[in-house]
């Protein structure tokens, strides 16, 4: 799904998975995210997708909202995408699905796997009924893959963990595309932006304000994928646009501290890194405010709401434990079961 950075970066490891293992995976996406795994994957065959186009509001508060007017736009999304599906199993020899939150990518006639870490959807006083909607689309899957332990010790707490009404759930670990380097600190602080506009460029204005003058090395990248990577130094600031995985595997390493968006995906990859963090979720997303706050009150790491954010804020990072790297087991081997189960399996795996 192309709803920031974080859904198309946590399928590296599984589409890897797949080469490694002989299968031909095909990229199906749109936007930034089908532009990213094209760079990280250029030799595989891609296909776009209807576009979701779901952005945010300058207020984060009218977000469910928005959410609210689009679900027109979002439910014949949907059908655009069953029919284009439909027209690829017709002109290829497809036989899996992996689905990260696109709900039409599948097909009765191939095994079917949605990813997500949230089998109870927050929204407010509409959590039930978000919740029950998100669950009859995972009922449609063959199986649901959660990123994600299984046990307490778990980054994704009640999104994750929740009644699942006999939906054939899989927790499959955590999933990031990086590896832990022992790396001395090239920079005080990486800034990571991502994630829908117009909350992307708000947050990326004003954090460059406030950086402008920090006196210590500050990276900063602005999230924002385009045909050249680009690089601007104002003092002891160096900007992005974007960078490559290898780029951002280094700067992360590199760094002392990350601030950034709760989201998921880079969650994760924060916790495989084993690094400290300040976190500021994107106003009115329930999810990263949810995210956040678990993480705070777990004393991992500290948060604020964009507009209030200072950095002087940044001094309560040195109460929290940052961190501590969690088992990233992957049994990719055993989450393909499910397409030789079938007897679908790559004719030359």
């Amino acid at each position: 799904m192309n709803w920031g950075l974080g859904h198309a970066t946590r399928c590296i490891p599984i589409i890897k998975a797949l080469i490694e293992q002989h299968f031909e995976p095909i990229i199906a996406s749109d936007g930034d995210a089908l532009r990213l795994l094209r760079k990280e994957f250029p030799q595989l065959k891609r296909i776009e997708l209807p576009s979701y186009n779901i952005t945010y509001p300058k207020n984060g508060h009218n977000f469910k909202l928005k959410l609210l007017k689009d679900s027109p736009h979002v439910l014949n999304t949907i059908k655009k995408e069953k029919n284009r599906i439909k027209k690829i199993l017709e002109e290829e020899e497809i036989h899996g699905i992996i689905s990260d939150n696109r709900f039409g990518v599948r097909h009765k006639a191939v095994p079917s796997v949605f990813i997500s870490h949230q089998i109870r959807v927050l929204s407010g006083s509409t959590t039930w009924l978000s919740t029950k909607f998100h669950q009859n689309i995972i009922s449609k899957f063959d199986e649901c893959w959660v990123p994600d332990e299984a046990g307490e010790r778990n980054l994704s707490g009640k999104l994750g963990h929740t009644a699942s009404h006999g939906l054939a759930i899989k927790y499959i670990g955590p999933l990031s595309r990086f590896s832990k380097y022992n790396l001395s600190a090239k920079y005080k602080i990486l800034v990571l932006l991502s994630g829908p506009e117009p909350q992307r460029s708000l947050l990326a204005e004003k954090l460059l304000a406030q950086f402008s003058n920090y006196a210590s090395p500050v990276c900063f990248v602005k999230g924002v994928v385009e045909e050249e990577q680009t690089t601007t130094t104002i003092g002891s600031l160096t900007v992005h646009n974007f960078l490559t995985a290898s780029d951002l595997e280094y700067a992360i390493n590199a760094s002392e501290l990350v601030i950034s968006r709760s989201g998921y995906t880079t969650i994760m990859d924060l916790a495989k890194l084993g690094k400290k963090a300040f976190f500021i979720p994107t106003p009115g997303q329930f999810e990263q405010e949810y995210l956040a706050a678990k993480l705070n009150a777990d004393r991992i790491a500290p948060y604020c709401r964009q507009d209030d954010f200072t950095l002087d804020k940044l001094n309560q990072v040195q109460d929290y434990t940052g961190f501590n790297n969690l088992s990233f087991s992957n049994d990719f081997r055993g989450m393909f079961d499910l397409f030789e189960r079938k007897g679908k399996l790559a004719s030359h795996a």
